[in-house]
């Protein structure tokens, strides 16, 4: 059984988002030799172009997750395509590292938009959902917790699952080791998207959750 792990690089909007926890993220990863894939903020990446290069050469998957992370519904077409041209632009300049097709839309909104999927699709990206989502952005959710829902969620899901975590809470590293021990110990292999492989019938996006507030 495979799963991919997914993270989400940008600005946090919750308390308790101490610097450190990207950089940790990246360790523990390195450390397990487990590769991810990280949908990219654009003002993240030029906040954080020494995190985003560091993704990138320890062979994680690159997508994009906009340039502002704003509510993409609210944005005319035009004003969507320039916001994903101008985070690929950012991306491809600090990491050398193409994101599409990979797109994760803010709050998960372009799921059952069928202008946003068209705009994505001209511009040569897809959508990517989830299925378990672990609500690590609150911060009353313990490591455990979030730990526990992980191993839940895949193992129900099973084959191809889609995982959801952020780079920026602080339980985030220490659920992490964890999660990955439990998870290979019951035979599952953590694969990018590009590896990831789907259940008959599932679409490589996943099933549209709501995501962080």
């Amino acid at each position: 059984m495979n799963a991919a792990l997914t993270f989400d690089a940008e600005h946090p909007d919750r308390p308790h988002c101490p610097g450190w926890v990207a950089g940790h993220i990246l360790e523990i990863l390195q450390r397990f030799e487990v590769r991810a894939t990280f949908f990219l903020q654009g003002r993240w990446v030029e906040a954080y172009p020494h995190l985003a290069r560091e993704i990138a050469q320890n062979g994680h998957r690159i997508g994009s997750h906009s340039f502002y992370h704003v509510r993409m519904r609210l944005l005319s077409d035009e004003g969507v395509a320039s916001d994903l041209r101008q985070a690929a632009e950012v991306i491809e300049r600090t990491t050398g590292v193409d994101p599409r097709p990979w797109f994760r839309c803010p709050w998960g909104e372009c799921a059952d938009d069928p202008r946003l999927t068209g705009i994505l699709e001209a511009l040569g990206y897809r959508h990517v959902g989830w299925d378990v989502e672990l609500d690590e952005w609150d911060v009353a959710r313990t490591p455990r917790e979030i730990e526990e829902a992980a191993i839940t969620g895949v193992l129900s899901r099973g084959q191809g699952t889609i995982i959801l975590l952020h780079t920026w809470p602080a339980s985030v590293p220490s659920a992490l080791p964890g999660i990955i021990e439990r998870l290979r110990a019951a035979g599952t292999d953590f694969v990018t998207l590009d590896e990831l492989s789907r259940p008959a019938g599932a679409h490589a996006c996943g099933p549209n959750a709501r995501g962080h507030p």
